[in-house]
């Protein structure tokens, strides 16, 4: 870690949203300057972002994210420096494994699957969802050539060139796509998958990759309860909580939406509108803009007009979130496994449906089921504008076609997030390092947030953890 540049007690910071970047970068500046005095300006009447748990009736209900990837060091090692260690829970095991559709009922998806690639053989060979020639084209993966020099590829292309049309269609899209509920022709290998495309290099084969992968592990298996990813025992809303209880009470500051940044002097001036539409218009030295990509973009085109754009111009997909509470009993289905994706060909209103009461401990009251499913993404934008009777009937349908659910629900909750999720499409890097380039020429401003280097709730605290590194050590405004 680099050595904190010297903050008087006079020097002022603010964080712009109140998402787990803006969080995890107010937090982060609170504790290695303690001496600055740091506001963060949430829009909403609460902060979190999308970080939002429900308690209802015995259930925990994730309204956004449900979980994050273990392997990545930042999330879980943010909960233990807060002291919510303990309450990181595993995924239960009888979680194990996935189902996908095909041809309009379940069917499991193969074992073995790591990186999107196979690592065994016989689960390959013996299942149904894909044809003689789709599978012999899945195993020719292991001898064709590694790519050479070329542009960026879509997953897609990638897809398609390792595996075949049916490997794209039946396997890797569909578990790519519940990360960024994209279109897997225009997301971009480099910024969206890059583990991909460094096991191709590296090995010359994603399936050989995965083999050695597999080896290695068994070396040096994972302990009891380190499963590929982790949940919080209530929730997220938990994560939340302790961060805003970690901070000073004055510096969580909900209904003020910033409107505009301006640079004054050797700082910043922040103006948007309070509580009651109240005004404001607020000077600081160093600001923290941890909004999404848009919003940052109109609040700096004052400023420098073609950063602007550039913010502007990352897409995002829309998602409708719906948690169905229902008595176990109700769902003949054995609900053996995490959940179930839905690959695109098979042209149905959900993306995917998640087991939630299997997948983690403690989401539902004993004898009871909790389910969430998944609308919306590129597939179905419409969806987002659905009116909840219709979003409802939709989900309801679904899971009569699927699980043979027929049973009424104990209760239904549908939470919308418009333009929550960034889309990296190709070229994503390139308008990132022209991003970065402008704000790096405006002193003492830094952009966070999932818009950016990463979309899962690690890398945004990684990404606000960053952020404020580069503030601190920043050479004063001349």
């Amino acid at each position: 870690m680099s050595e904190v540049a010297p903050l008087s007690p006079e020097t002022s910071v603010a964080v712009i949203g109140g998402g787990i970047s803006g969080l995890t970068a107010a937090w982060e500046l609170i504790h290695r300057a303690p001496q600055a005095q740091v506001v963060l300006l949430e829009a909403s009447d609460r902060p979190g972002g999308v970080l939002q748990t429900e308690h209802r009736d015995g259930f925990t209900l994730e309204l956004g994210p449900d979980s994050f990837l273990r392997r990545l060091p930042w999330a879980a090692g943010l909960c233990r420096t807060i002291g919510l260690e303990g309450d990181v829970i595993p995924t239960q095991p009888a979680a194990a494994g996935t189902y996908t559709v095909f041809r309009g009922r379940l069917v499991k998806m193969p074992e073995g699957l790591a990186a999107m690639a196979p690592r065994r053989i016989w689960p390959m060979i013996r299942t149904p969802i894909l044809s003689p020639l789709g599978k012999m084209r899945m195993g020719a993966e292991r001898i064709l050539p590694r790519r050479r020099g070329g542009g960026e590829e879509s997953l897609a292309q990638f897809a398609r060139r390792r595996f075949g049309r049916e490997g794209l269609e039946r396997i890797i899209q569909p578990l790519a796509g519940g990360i960024y509920m994209g279109d897997p022709e225009q997301l971009g290998m480099q910024a969206a998958f890059p583990q991909l495309v460094a096991a191709e290099q590296e090995s010359g084969s994603l399936i050989r990759s995965t083999r050695r992968a597999a080896a290695k592990a068994a070396k040096s298996p994972p302990g009891p309860g380190e499963t590929l990813f982790a949940a919080l025992r209530r929730g997220f809303s938990q994560l939340v909580d302790a961060l805003v209880d970690s901070l000073p009470p004055e510096v969580v500051r909900t209904n003020h939406r910033v409107e505009s940044l301006v640079r004054a002097g050797d700082g910043w001036r922040v103006r948007g509108f309070g509580p009651d539409d109240e005004p404001f218009d607020d000077a600081f030295d160093r600001v923290i803009v941890a909004a999404p990509a848009r919003r940052a973009g109109d609040m700096l085109a004052d400023v420098d007009a073609q950063l602007a754009t550039t913010l502007r111009e990352i897409p995002t997909t829309s998602c409708v979130v719906v948690n169905v509470a229902l008595p176990r009993d109700a769902v003949p289905h054995p609900l053996d496994a995490a959940g179930i994706i839905v690959p695109h060909v098979e042209q149905r209103p959900i993306a995917a449906c998640t087991f939630s009461s299997v997948k983690y401990a403690g989401r539902a009251p004993d004898g009871m089921a909790l389910l969430r499913a998944f609308l919306g993404g590129a597939e179905r934008p419409e969806l987002i504008d659905a009116h909840d009777g219709e979003i409802e009937a939709l989900v309801r349908g679904e899971l009569r076609a699927l699980l043979g659910v027929t049973a009424e629900p104990r209760f239904v909750r549908i939470s919308r997030w418009r333009d929550a999720m960034p889309q990296y499409h190709v070229g994503h890097l390139q308008r990132v390092a022209q991003i970065e380039a402008r704000v790096a020429a405006l002193p003492q401003l830094e952009l966070t947030g999932n818009a950016y280097r990463g979309v899962g709730i690690p890398h945004c605290i990684n990404g606000a953890q960053q952020a404020v590194e580069r503030l601190l050590t920043a050479a004063p405004s001349p």
